[in-house]
């Protein structure tokens, strides 16, 4: 991957799409850093689907699956998703 410097307002503004489906997931919710390290581990995206209970779940991307960061785009490899239950 290049070596750009994107701010976290910026990435936040980029859609997230999976290049093997070709599908829009959505915009970053959050990210998971690395702070002893400074490097992010993965970001975190909000799953579409709407839950009865209230529960949001959400979509965890490595840091490793993404493959380019455009000028309005992050594309990532989604081959490997995994889903997590946050309340």
């Amino acid at each position: 991957m290049e070596d750009s410097l994107y701010s976290i307002a910026n990435l936040r503004s980029m859609e997230v799409i999976d290049i093997s489906t070709g599908s829009k997931l959505g915009f970053i919710k959050d990210l998971k850093i690395d702070c002893d390290e400074y490097r992010i581990l993965s970001i975190l995206l909000p799953n579409q689907k709407v839950s009865w209970f209230g529960k949001n779940d959400t979509i965890e991307i490595p840091w490793s699956k993404v493959l380019k960061i455009g000028l309005d785009v992050i594309l990532i490899d989604g081959n490997g998703l995994v889903i997590n239950n946050k309340m």
